[in-house]
């Protein structure tokens, strides 16, 4: 399954699209997802951003061995991509870590 976390885009072909952070989250728990696309600003910050679905990927790569999908940014906000992508970057450092013998 590919994920496509957005409030306003059309969702490319082949993805599911979601529109809130709990709901990719509750996606990717399944064990089921392969790719994430994720935006950052999905008009109800108290609601969640993308980065909030980066900080579950990461805590889950960290205190359960989750193995994280290809997890991709196409949020125009430049300050928050920077921080989701240095998320993401850690997300891949911890999961080869965990796997390393």
């Amino acid at each position: 399954m590919r994920i496509y976390l957005d409030d306003e885009r059309a969702t490319p072909e082949g993805w599911t699209r979601v529109y809130w952070p709990d709901e990719a989250i509750a996606l990717l728990d399944t064990g089921n997802v392969v790719e994430i696309s994720l935006d950052h600003d999905l008009g109800d910050d108290a609601r969640g951003t993308g980065y909030d679905v980066i900080a579950w990927i990461e805590e889950a790569v960290v205190t359960r061995g989750f193995v994280p999908p290809v997890v991709r940014v196409h949020s125009a906000n430049p300050a928050t991509r920077v921080r989701m992508e240095a998320g993401i970057a850690a997300i891949t450092r911890l999961a080869s870590a965990s796997r390393a013998p």
